[in-house]
C-alpha cells in the first residue's frame, strides 16, 4: 500500500531524484522473512507526518497476502510484488529503498533490475549479498543460525524438504524483539506467517553488466541482534562494502525497539543520496 501526506488530495509526484520540489522524499519499505507492511507502522506514521511519501508492500504470501507460504517455490514469485511496483513507476522517479532482514534479497534484487530507479538501498540488518545465495560462502553469510527456535512444514509431503518455517511462538519475543515494546511484540506475535523456505534458496541474481555496482548502498548495522549476529552483518559489509555504514544499539527490529532513532537515520540517508 502507498502512505500519502495527509495534506495532498493526490499522491505526491516526485519531480526530480528521489525528492520533490520541496525537498520530500519516497520511501519504499520491504519487510523480512514471515512479517509483513504492517512491521512498519510506526516508521510509516513519522515519515508520513514529516510530509514524506512511503509504499509498504506484503511480499507474495507475507501480511495480508491471500497466497499460501507453502506454494511459493520461486523467489521471482515471492518478490513480484516490489518488482511490478518498481516497473510502474516512472523512469524519470527514484526511490530510497529499504529492506529489513531477509527483505535485503529483495534490495539486492532490485538493485540489479531496476538500479536506475533507486536512490540508495538501505539495508538494515538486513541480508546484504551481490549475488544472492550464488555460493555456499553467501548461504554461510547470509542465512541465520536459528533452526533450535524454529518450526518447519513440508507443504510438498514429508519425503520432501520443508517449505516453509516460523520461529517457534514462545522463542519469538527473546529472538526477534527482546529490546522491542512488549505489546510490539505481542501484535508480531499474532501476524508473523511462515517464511518461505524454497523462494529464499532460489535468490540468486546474475550480472548482466556492472550498472548495479553503482547505486548507493548504506547497511545499518543492529548491535544487539540476536538473527543476524553483528559477526555476520560485519562479513558481509567486508565482502560487498557500501557507500557508508551506521550502528545502531538495538534488537533485530529497530522499527519497533527505537523508531525514532531509525526514522532520524533514514532521513538523513535520504538527504546523503538525492
Amino acid at each position: 500500500m502507498t502512505v500519502d501526506n495527509e495534506c495532498h488530495d493526490k499522491p505526491m509526484t516526485v519531480e526530480n531524484g528521489c525528492h520533490d520540489k520541496h525537498g520530500k522524499f519516497h520511501f519504499v519499505l520491504i519487510h523480512g522473512a514471515g512479517h509483513g507492511a504492517w512491521c512498519w507502522y510506526k516508521i510509516v506514521h513519522l515519515l508520513q507526518n514529516a510530509g514524506h511519501k512511503v509504499t509498504v508492500l506484503d511480499l507474495t504470501g507475507a501480511g495480508i497476502s491471500p497466497v499460501n507460504p507453502d506454494s511459493i517455490i520461486s523467489f521471482e514469485d515471492y518478490d513480484a510484488p516490489l518488482m511490478n511496483f518498481l516497473a510502474q513507476i516512472s523512469n524519470s522517479e527514484k526511490v530510497v529503498l529499504v529492506g529489513h532482514s531477509a527483505g535485503g534479497l529483495s534490495l539486492s534484487h532490485a538493485i540489479h533490475v531496476f538500479g536506475y530507479k533507486i536512490a540508495v538501498a538501505v539495508f538494515i540488518a538486513a541480508t546484504m549479498l551481490p549475488s544472492g545465495f550464488f555460493s555456499e560462502q553467501d548461504v554461510q553469510l547470509g542465512v541465520p543460525d536459528l533452526l533450535k527456535v524454529s518450526e518447519f512444514h513440508h507443504g510438498l509431503g514429508p519425503e520432501h524438504p520443508p517449505t516453509t518455517s516460523k520461529i517457534i511462538p514462545e522463542f519469538q519475543r527473546e529472538t526477534l524483539y527482546q529490546l522491542s515494546p512488549p505489546e510490539d511484540a505481542a501484535l508480531a506475535s499474532l501476524l508473523i506467517r511462515p517464511a518461505p523456505l524454497l523462494a529464499f534458496q532460489t535468490a540468486k541474481f546474475h550480472e548482466e553488466s556492472d550498472e548495479f555496482l553503482k547505486v548507493p548502498r548504506v547497511y545499518m548495522k543492529t548491535l544487539q541482534d540476536r538473527v543476524i549476529l553483528l559477526e555476520k552483518q560485519e562479513a558481509m559489509i567486508k565482502l560487498w562494502p557500501p557507500d557508508n555504514v551506521l550502528s545502531m544499539d538495538t534488537d533485530h527490529s529497530p522499527f519497533f525497539s527505537s523508531p525514532l532513532e531509525l526514522h532520524t537515520h533514514l532521513l538523513q540517508i535520504a538527504q546523503l543520496f538525492p
